[in-house]
Order: C-alpha cells, then sequence, then structure tokens
C-alpha cells in the first residue's frame, strides 16, 4: 500500500462528498473520513459514507482540520502507507489524479501538489522555482497534496494549535526546514473552492479578495504572525511575500467586500500579541 487518503469534513455536502468518496474509491484508495463535530444534521450523509466501506472517525469538539489530517496520518501508518494524500470535502480530483502526482513523490520531498488549482474565481498558481529536476515552491495549499508519512511524522505531524488556518503553510515550514523540497506536479490541476474567493485587478495586478469571515480573519493573521519569525530564518523572500499577501487580504476585505468594519476590526484583533481563536 503506496497512498491512503483522508478527508477532513465539517457540515459536508452531501452531493459533492458523496461524489468524491466515489471518484477516491473509483482509484482503489483506502479513505478515511474525519469529521470535526458536524451537529447531528449531518449524520445521514456520514452514515451514509460509513456504509460504503469507508471509516468514519466522529470528533465531539470542534478543534479544526489539523487534527483531521493527524487521524488521516494514523490512519495511513495503520495500512503501512508510505503517503498520504489530504483531500477537502469540496475538491474535486480528475480522473487518474494520484497517478499523475505519484511519479514525483521520490526521497528528499516532503510533499507534492498539483500545480494549478482551479478555482471558481480563476486558475490559481504558486510562485515556482526550478531545482534539480524538480518544479518547487515554498508552500502549497493541503487539499490535493501528497505527503510522506515518514516526514510528517519527523516533524511532528500537522500543527493542531493552528484550529485551521496556515495548517498547510506550516507544514510545508517544517519539511523545508529539515530540507525536504515542496513540489508541483507539472501540468496537473485540480477544482476547489476558495471559500467566496474573487480575482479583481487593482493597479494593473491581479488579486484575490478571499471574501472570509471576520472570525476566519483573525486566526489567518494571527497564525501567519505565528508562523513569520521560523519563515524569515528559513526564507526571508517567501516570508515578505507571504506578509504582503496577508496584507493585501486585510485591506481588500475593509475595502471591497462585505461586512467591512466587522472585518477590519477582526484584523486588527489577530494583530494583538496573544490573540485567540
Amino acid at each position: 500500500m503506496t497512498v491512503a487518503v483522508v478527508v477532513p469534513t465539517f457540515r459536508p455536502d452531501s452531493a459533492s462528498l458523496l461524489a468524491l468518496i466515489s471518484s477516491l474509491q473509483a482509484a482503489d484508495l483506502p479513505v478515511v473520513v474525519s469529521d470535526d463535530a458536524s451537529p447531528v444534521t449531518f449524520d445521514p450523509v456520514l452514515r451514509q459514507i460509513g456504509q460504503l466501506g469507508v471509516q468514519v472517525v466522529r470528533h465531539e469538539r470542534n478543534a479544526g482540520i489539523a487534527r483531521g489530517l493527524n487521524d488521516g496520518l494514523s490512519f495511513a501508518e495503520a495500512l503501512g502507507a508510505q503517503w498520504l494524500l489530504t483531500v477537502d470535502q469540496d475538491t474535486a480530483l480528475p480522473e487518474g489524479y494520484v497517478d499523475s502526482v505519484l511519479p514525483w513523490a521520490r526521497d528528499g520531498v516532503g510533499v507534492v501538489a498539483a500545480e494549478h488549482v482551479d478555482d471558481a474565481s480563476g486558475l490559481l498558481s504558486y510562485p515556482t522555482q526550478l531545482c534539480d529536476g524538480y518544479l518547487t515552491t515554498h508552500e502549497v495549499i493541503q487539499t490535493g497534496s501528497l505527503w510522506s508519512i515518514a516526514d510528517m511524522r519527523a516533524v511532528g505531524g500537522f500543527d493542531e494549535s493552528l484550529g485551521i488556518d496556515a495548517v498547510d503553510a506550516a507544514a510545508c515550514l517544517r519539511l523545508r526546514e529539515q530540507g525536504l523540497r515542496v513540489v508541483l506536479a507539472p501540468g496537473v490541476s485540480l477544482s476547489h473552492h476558495l471559500g467566496s474567493a474573487r480575482q479583481i485587478r487593482i493597479l494593473g495586478r491581479t488579486v484575490l479578495a478571499t471574501g472570509h469571515s471576520p472570525g476566519r480573519r483573525t486566526t489567518m493573521v494571527r497564525n501567519r504572525l505565528k508562523l513569520a519569525p521560523a519563515e524569515f530564518r528559513q526564507s526571508p523572500i517567501h516570508a515578505l511575500r507571504t506578509l504582503r499577501r496577508v496584507a493585501v487580504n486585510l485591506t481588500l476585505g475593509v475595502i471591497v467586500e462585505d461586512d467591512r468594519w466587522a472585518k477590519a476590526k477582526a484584523g486588527l484583533q489577530g494583530l494583538r500579541p496573544g490573540s485567540k481563536h
């Protein structure tokens, strides 16, 4: 067994989750669903998933996506898998996706992801660098990413203290600190909805307005600032790029999105030392 899959869920849409599970089972991949304390109204769809032969882990307390990803690591280890594919409940993987990314899962590689993310707002791409024949980047979003189980265990797994935001960024950072590559599979893409994100043009540049809620703004800022010192030590260029992206995101929340005053206050809350979820 080479690859196992975890799908973290919270209030999942029945149709999209069932379609995702069906596609994963058609690829003959073992799957665990880790549910982050969805209300009882979601029992029917989770029960249906279990009846399809998928292991379903139900949590009674909401704790964020990192716990679900760590459930996936444990599931994969128990099966003797070497790689863990993490997939959000609202992601659609093209046929043959794992076969497209798996050739890049080699020694010295901590995580492999699709080169492009096809969001409703448009095609999203990472800043890249060609290194020893690998198309590399600094961090990837976790959905559709193939993580080395041994290497993730060596860096302590996914950081549950972060809850939901920057969990993937923190994992990529820890892998890079160990000299491991964050690799993109050239030409591969997946479909994923980044909330209510939309791309807009400002001063000749295309930027992403994420549409995240005020509460998410607080944790996004707080978690990125928490990672910033280590990011600067590992890659000052990437750290500055990340902080610029956070600043742009906060600014767009105030000038072009709804609920602007609440988002402005939430962003400032995230800047306060010791701010909480």
